[in-house]
């Protein structure tokens, strides 16, 4: 169906959609050095719903989720891909989740942590990316162990290394990549927490539009497009979310 002129509006005050693209979860995007191309399901997304409005898009790159959020939050970009989380819900408003993904915890090969809940304990360093979901999420939740910040997700188990902390916390598959690429180091069982990545627009974009960004990704996981891009660009480890009743 045709959207209103009054919803393309609200989404694209500049002409275009300004599609905020977070480099931080490699999941969601990222950026070949060779060709200088952004891709990724993030991306695919921000492509088809430009052309849902019938509208030119334009991709506004970050290395890390705190300035993709704050990009969304100051309306310089129309729309961004996010973890949900209560505090980004202050200045966005976001559809139910199109993918879950798992966030895990890693260590030294010789770490006496076996487990995820022996890591909030007094004197342990928990390195995370800084205004990641997990930084959010780990902040609120941790009661004793300690939280340093890396500059961005990617550069988590470097800054772990090089500054000796305990444990690094991100996305399960970034984590995984990184323990066969530097060795001695292996991820703790299971997950500690399931992060709903979701797509948002500036709450003062009005009810309408944040209906019709809901709607949709409903449709794009319904009609499968969600999975197909993760198919497409060979994603493992990450799930279509289920509609929004179910999540819910």
């Amino acid at each position: 169906m045709p959207v209103s002129p009054d919803i393309v509006k609200a989404f694209t005050p500049t002409g275009v959609l300004r599609a905020s693209i977070n480099l931080g979860n490699p999941i969601l995007a990222n950026w070949n050095p060779q060709t200088a191309a952004v891709g990724g399901v993030s991306v695919d997304l921000a492509r088809a719903f430009a052309s849902h409005l019938g509208v030119a898009v334009e991709l506004v790159v970050f290395d890390a989720a705190g300035k993709s959020v704050e990009a969304v939050t100051a309306e310089q970009a129309d729309i961004g891909f996010f973890a949900i989380d209560p505090l980004r819900g202050q200045g966005i408003r976001f559809t139910a989740p199109y993918v879950l993904i798992e966030g895990a915890y890693l260590v030294r090969s010789d770490s006496p942590l076996q487990d995820n809940e022996e890591v909030d304990r007094a004197g342990t360093r928990v390195t995370v990316g800084k205004g990641s979901a997990y930084d959010l999420y780990l902040t609120r939740a941790m009661k004793a162990a300690s939280i340093e910040r890396a500059p961005t997700s990617p550069a988590v188990v470097d800054t772990f290394l090089e500054q000796g902390s305990d444990v690094a916390a991100g996305v399960k598959q970034q984590l995984e990549a990184d323990a066969r690429r530097l060795g001695g180091l292996r991820l703790l069982p299971g997950r500690f927490m399931l992060i709903q990545q979701a797509m948002g627009t500036p709450a003062s974009r009005g009810p309408g539009a944040e209906q019709a960004l809901k709607d949709f990704v409903e449709e794009c996981k319904r009609n499968g497009f969600v999975a197909e891009a993760l198919a497409r660009h060979g994603i493992q480890g990450a799930a279509v979310a289920p509609p929004a009743r179910a999540a819910q």
